[in-house]
């Protein structure tokens, strides 16, 4: 009787259907198809050319490099920050919890202007790293704290909502038993969360590499030096260079549709485990 009650017709199963794939093809598989026509339209070789440029590879390097740094910050973070809130009770919980949400609620723009307003050289920090020999802003610390900010939430969020459904039965149970605090985490906490964690790391890898807004402010748009993928994807547009603009977009993309399989594939075997995710973007 309730599958009666919520059957449509085959013609409204069918309509929609249509129009959520024409929504897919339009948006979506159009533009990456764009993309990679337009990174090819001068053939392969100048395909390869434009990825070998000494300062696409310096973008390829520097874009793997932060991502390299936040990506397992933000692990350690986010499998603390979860585990302190699903396991305990403390003062202040419920502001950490606010806290950690405060990247998906700010501009990333918004939040390299921070970081210039804290660390630039007439920021609120700014002469005390000078004084320091800590250059914050317009070098590589400053974009990996920009990405940091900005993917922090990810991994945090993916595993909050699966500790709490997981409760401490058996974590109390292990430590009946005289396990430590470690074996605690590496035989029972770790197997039960291991699927989500996984799926927070793809997340917050694709924001790391995806990044523009917060990293654009603090970067200073030094070619070579502080331009990630994205920033190089910008300037050599602006350059009217479009056949190289698109193949380095093209391997933006093509890291994408990777991560997007490791995504699938990761729910695919964690299954009903895994928390509803939220959208890694890219601004």
């Amino acid at each position: 009787m309730t599958k009666a009650a919520t059957r449509e017709p085959a013609h409204v199963q069918l309509l929609l259907t249509l129009a959520a794939l024409g929504f897919i093809g339009l948006f979506l598989v159009l533009p990456l198809v764009a993309v990679f026509a337009q990174a090819l339209e001068k053939g392969w070789d100048a395909y390869v050319a434009a990825l070998r440029e000494p300062m696409a590879l310096s973008a390829l390097r520097l874009t793997l490099l932060t991502a390299a740094i936040a990506v397992p910050a933000n692990v350690v973070f986010g499998v603390a920050a979860s585990w302190a809130i699903a396991k305990f009770q403390f003062p202040g919980k419920d502001a950490l919890i606010t806290l950690i949400d405060l990247p998906f609620g700010v501009s990333p723009v918004i939040s390299g202007m921070v970081f210039i307003l804290l660390f630039g050289r007439q920021g609120l920090l700014g002469p005390w790293a000078e004084a320091h020999g800590l250059k914050l802003v317009f070098s590589v610390p400053g974009l990996v704290l920009a990405t940091l900010f900005v993917t922090f939430p990810f991994v945090a969020r993916e595993l909050i909502p699966l500790m709490q459904a997981a409760g401490t039965d058996e974590e109390e149970a292990a430590r009946v038993l005289g396990a430590s605090g470690f074996q605690i985490f590496r035989r029972v906490t770790l197997p039960n969360i291991k699927w989500g964690l996984l799926y927070g790391v793809i997340l917050c890898n694709a924001r790391a590499m995806g990044e523009f807004g917060a990293v654009s402010v603090v970067s200073g748009h030094i070619r070579g030096k502080t331009n990630t993928l994205p920033l190089h994807v910008e300037i050599l547009y602006n350059e009217y260079n479009f056949q190289a603009a698109f193949a380095v977009a093209s391997l933006l993309a093509f890291l994408a549709l990777v991560t997007l399989a490791l995504k699938t594939a990761i729910e695919w075997r964690g299954g009903a485990a895994l928390p509803q995710a939220e959208d890694p973007g890219v601004d």
